[in-house]
């Protein structure tokens, strides 16, 4: 039995994780800031502030998945907030680099999150963003850039380096497709500014797999896109949620830019961008998705 030590195992996608690992016969060790107890998962401290960690717990692992960073749309981007942002990832992974460094270990592998933040918004209709690309001068750009570059030092301890740049998260337990589901509640689908910004997305269980074929397959390393082959608008989207959930009984309204500008600030950039990502490098892999359309990912979320 293989161990895998992950960091922001408590999230969206930790979670989630943890389950498909646990599934698939590894065990599976937690760090968090309080340890608690659990009859399938060891939990071990770390203090990214403080800078100090549980080494006994990277000694036993075989593999590390490096999720752990404060949520971009938890919280109204103050600078303060933007500086949390940015440190809660760069010193975390700093403090893994450096206690891989100075104590003796078998990782093999380092698998962790990046987002598609790194690219910039569209600016050639039909075209796509892929791996080649720098990242983009805005502030998500910025933070992708620093947060991959903070655990690149790792290649340099002979340890395999995977990023998985992920895209919208589609899951039933939270992130941005429980948010969309929220007016549906009342009839309304609300569609954000003009709808056609392009959403480059995955389901939950296919980033999942996505995690545990970057630990198996040793063939992987560098950077992938975490997306699947079809992004749609927003619009597109939206409306197909709606008709899953509600038949042919809502009504489709836009929330208008200026009013998400007004009550996001800064973070409206984000929600109003348009990013189409492909994922030919990761498919070329041999890598297979579960739900590749967005007709399969939502009868599949809205059957739950």
């Amino acid at each position: 039995m293989q161990t895998v030590l992950i960091t922001g195992g408590t999230g969206l996608i930790g979670k989630a994780l943890t389950k498909h690992l646990i599934a698939r016969g590894y065990k599976v060790i937690v760090l968090t800031r309080q340890k608690k107890l659990s009859a399938e998962i060891e939990y071990a401290e770390w203090n990214i502030q403080n800078q100090t960690i549980d080494i006994a717990a990277i000694q036993k692992s075989d593999y590390i998945i490096h999720l752990a960073g404060a949520g971009v749309m938890d919280k109204r981007w103050t600078e303060a907030y933007k500086k949390e942002i940015v440190d809660s990832r760069t010193k975390s992974s700093e403090l893994l680099v450096t206690t891989l460094k100075n104590n003796s270990n078998s990782v093999k592998a380092i698998i962790s999150a990046s987002a598609i933040g790194w690219y910039g918004p569209d600016t050639i209709p039909g075209s796509y963003f892929n791996e080649d690309y720098k990242a983009d001068k805005s502030f998500l750009g910025e933070t992708c850039r620093l947060w991959e570059q903070s655990i690149e030092p790792v290649e340099q301890l002979g340890k395999r380096l995977v990023k998985l740049r992920t895209g919208i998260v589609l899951s039933n337990d939270g992130g941005a497709f429980v948010e969309f589901k929220k007016s549906l509640q009342f009839g309304v689908a609300a569609i954000l500014g003009s709808g056609k910004q392009m959403i480059s997305w995955i389901h939950i269980d296919d980033l999942c797999k996505l995690y545990i074929a970057a630990i198996e397959n040793e063939n992987l390393r560098g950077s992938y896109n975490a997306v699947t082959p079809e992004p749609v608008s927003n619009k597109q989207l939206i409306i197909a949620l709606a008709k899953k959930i509600k038949g042919r009984f809502f009504i489709p309204i836009h929330a208008p830019a200026f009013m998400l500008k007004i009550i996001l600030g800064e973070q409206s950039i984000e929600v109003l961008k348009s990013t189409t990502v492909s994922c030919n490098k990761i498919r070329q892999t041999g890598f297979v998705f579960l739900y590749p359309t967005l007709e399969s990912a939502l009868t599949e979320l809205c059957k739950k």
